[in-house]
């Protein structure tokens, strides 16, 4: 590219000859069409920046399906592998059947099998009478208004609800 040479400057700093009276010292314009005239390409340059242009319309398709394919790739692999983790767990449970040990007590504990001459017990509820939760009170049918403050009574209710010993349905086999 040809460098064209910067124009003559005044000697007071300010620029003359436009109508620019009023401008201050040390501010320089620059007009867009002296810029843009000043921009010389070559056919050379003209053709490189083409074919950048035309490799960018061409590739940026193609790094968008690679990297998407990319993505498929990983959940797929991420497929595989939780596949593999079941795979293998069910094999872990396979080859627990395959105990005759594990069978026997899997028999006893689910189906409550037992040896000839044996003698089982189910116990049904094993906790003090004095722990079981009281039995539910009718509803009465009437109002009754109590003259108490609402807040002792939601703190006394809380803390018994959570230090109650309730029985609990399976826990005791």
């Amino acid at each position: 590219m040809a460098k064209r040479p910067a124009p003559p400057s005044s000697p007071s700093g300010s620029e003359t000859g436009r109508g620019g009276g009023g401008r201050t010292r040390g501010t320089r314009t620059v007009d867009a069409r002296e810029w843009a005239s000043g921009i010389r390409l070559s056919s050379f340059a003209v053709i490189m920046l083409s074919l950048v242009v035309l490799g960018t319309w061409v590739l940026v398709p193609t790094i968008g399906t690679y990297l998407d394919q990319k993505q498929k790739i990983a959940a797929l692999e991420h497929s595989v592998q939780l596949t593999q983790d079941q795979i293998a767990e069910l094999e872990r449970e396979r080859d627990r059947w395959n105990d005759p040990a594990y069978i026997t007590t899997q028999a006893r504990e689910r189906l409550y099998y037992v040896k000839p001459g044996e003698v089982v017990y189910l116990v049904d509820f094993d906790l003090d009478p004095s722990e079981l939760p009281p039995e539910q009170q009718e509803v009465s049918s009437k109002l009754e208004e109590r003259p108490a403050d609402w807040m002792p009574q939601l703190l006394r209710g809380l803390t018994s609800a959570g230090l109650a010993k309730n029985a609990v349905e399976g826990a005791a086999r």
